[in-house]
């Protein structure tokens, strides 16, 4: 054995060095088909699932991503509110993302889809099967918990958080914490539901900031509310639109003259909404930030 041997950018030496080349094992007889579960072949599947999912969303509109329980049942309230909001955002020239499951996910694509918006699923692999929703009209599923949540993000302007479990617990604080450290910015985040999430609030504000582990302007994060119009409202301010160029930008698009919300951009400055300098791109981000 040589001392030494480099196998592209690795150098071995000792017990590390191998008797055979790269070469000699692709090209040689056929080897058991274990290779496929290393951590180096998993690098390529996380990186075919980027790629799958950049090329499917690229071309999305104007985006909401909305997070609630896969628990809930088509007669509960809280699908109702599901499927009233997934209308809202498509009335406001917005297509919906969800995690594509059933509940409130389903409610919120449903929704949507009944108000001839664009309904987005991504769907997760998990232990136990769980199909795209019927009211998907785009839709794609992941291996990876990680890749999803870019997705979530990235072609996403903001995200509505409807009640829910531990995954929607993590999607909110996920969200609250780019937001907090500026990796995404103009980004709203509205909590509906005040009487599932204000305990949540309350301990926040007490103990949490009362242990100064979060500064006072770190809840101003995020929205309370329980109604569709002041959650679309938020929205809308937030991102630098009006509910006038978003209902402009709609007829537009039905019209076949323009491509969605993008197309209209609220032309007065944004100087009252937090966090903005004032004044949006063509594309209606804050001037100032970069595209996600």
């Amino acid at each position: 054995m040589p001392p030494e041997q480099r196998r592209g950018p690795v150098t071995a030496r000792g017990d590390q060095v191998q008797a055979s080349t790269t070469d000699q094992r692709l090209l040689g007889t056929r080897s058991p088909a274990s290779f496929v579960h290393s951590d180096p072949w998993r690098v390529l599947r996380i990186q075919s699932e980027f790629v799958e999912g950049f090329g499917l969303l690229a071309d999305l509109p104007p985006a909401v991503t909305v997070f609630g329980s896969a628990r809930v049942a088509r007669d509960e309230p809280e699908y109702e509110l599901g499927r009233r909001l997934g209308a809202a955002l498509a009335d406001a020239g917005y297509a919906v993302i969800t995690g594509g499951g059933p509940g409130a996910m389903e409610a919120v694509n449903r929704g949507a889809r009944e108000a001839g918006g664009l309904s987005v699923g991504l769907g997760i692999e998990l232990p136990y099967e769980q199909s795209l929703n019927e009211w998907v009209d785009l839709g794609v599923s992941f291996r990876y918990f990680f890749v999803r949540k870019t997705m979530f993000v990235k072609y996403a302007e903001a995200f509505v958080i409807l009640p829910g479990g531990f995954g929607t617990l993590d999607e909110l604080f996920e969200a609250l914490t780019l937001l907090q450290t500026g990796k995404v910015t103009g980004f709203p985040i509205v909590l509906m539901g005040t009487g599932y999430w204000a305990g949540l609030l309350d301990w926040l504000r007490s103990t949490v900031l009362g242990a100064a582990r979060i500064k006072p302007g770190d809840l101003d994060l995020v929205t309370l509310t329980d109604d569709v119009d002041e959650a679309v409202d938020v929205i809308l301010r937030g991102t630098g639109r009006s509910a006038a160029a978003a209902e402009a930008a709609v007829a537009d698009s039905a019209a076949g003259a323009g491509t969605g919300v993008a197309d209209s951009v609220l032309d007065a400055g944004t100087g009252d909404v937090p966090g903005f300098a004032g004044g949006t791109d063509q594309t209606g981000r804050p001037l100032g930030t970069e595209p996600r």
